[in-house]
């Protein structure tokens, strides 16, 4: 099996359309009435859920009516919250036939189908023309990448001269070999890490300089406590996409990134880097 087909695999087992129906009728929502709201715990597909895209959110220097690129779009709410936010158009792009499907039918849902819109794509080989997009952001898919010089450089190449790119990653910390499975990976086959340091070197010689790069472990670590208190005391957690999308592995796959993360292994960072 490809890489690329290993890691679409893991995170599509069929009937994520029908299953995240039942979730919202179960939570009250009513699947025809959708709102970005009603959304957020299961179509925010990355650490912190919701929190976590208004903080990336609010790096970026977004206009109205900028042409953004998502890379590795998910079932699209980051693109959905983005355009509704700062009236941006988005285009998303995903490995997952599954998810570009369900995020189309999400978005035409909340009327912002001419503004979002979803493609499968590799984020390698980018299916558009150099210099087209004002800005891009990346929510925790690098670390299915394995050639992070070649992801760096094909963001630099569709970026429009002075455009900005937000990186939101899992970096390499330090101390012994990761648990898994993740929620980004079933096994070290498809887990490519990069240290911080690493990943702005990178970023470096692909022509974008990093302007912002900070860790957000702590604030990982205490939303990670809050949820747990909710659920002590018999309350949905915020944050539902990893159970959603992975089913059965999902508890063992979260306890294995907190852990890692508690010792240091795990290093969440967010990065704000400009083309020259």
């Amino acid at each position: 099996m490809s890489i690329d087909l290993a890691v679409a695999s893991h995170y599509s087992r069929g009937d994520l359309l029908d299953r995240l129906n039942a979730a919202l009728a179960a939570d009250g929502v009513d699947p025809s009435k959708l709102t970005i709201d009603a959304l957020a715990p299961y179509d925010q597909f990355h650490g912190r859920g919701m929190e976590a895209t208004v903080e990336l959110a609010d790096l970026m220097p977004v206009r109205a009516g900028d042409l953004l690129l998502d890379i590795g779009s998910g079932i699209g709410g980051p693109a959905r919250y983005l355009a509704h936010r700062f009236g941006c158009r988005v285009t998303g792009i995903d490995l997952t036939p599954e998810f570009c499907g369900v995020a189309r039918d999400l978005t035409a849902r909340l009327g912002l189908s001419d503004r979002v819109r979803f493609e499968v794509a590799n984020a390698l080989t980018l299916p558009f023309a150099d210099a087209t997009f004002d800005g891009a952001y990346t929510i925790n898919v690098s670390m299915n990448i394995a050639d992070k010089g070649a992801f760096h450089r094909e963001i630099a190449r569709v970026l429009k001269p002075g455009g900005w790119v937000v990186l939101a990653e899992i970096a390499k910390g330090s101390g012994a070999a990761l648990d898994f499975p993740t929620p980004w990976a079933r096994s070290a086959e498809t887990s490519f890490l990069a240290t911080a340091d690493d990943t702005a070197r990178s970023l470096a010689a692909a022509g974008l300089t990093v302007i912002e790069m900070h860790e957000t472990r702590d604030k990982a670590m205490a939303y990670g406590l809050r949820a747990r208190a909710m659920v002590d005391r018999g309350e949905p957690p915020p944050h539902r996409a990893v159970q959603l999308i992975h089913g059965g592995i999902a508890k063992d796959a979260m306890a294995n990134s907190s852990k890692a993360q508690a010792d240091g292994r795990l290093v969440p960072i967010e990065i704000l880097a400009r083309k020259h």
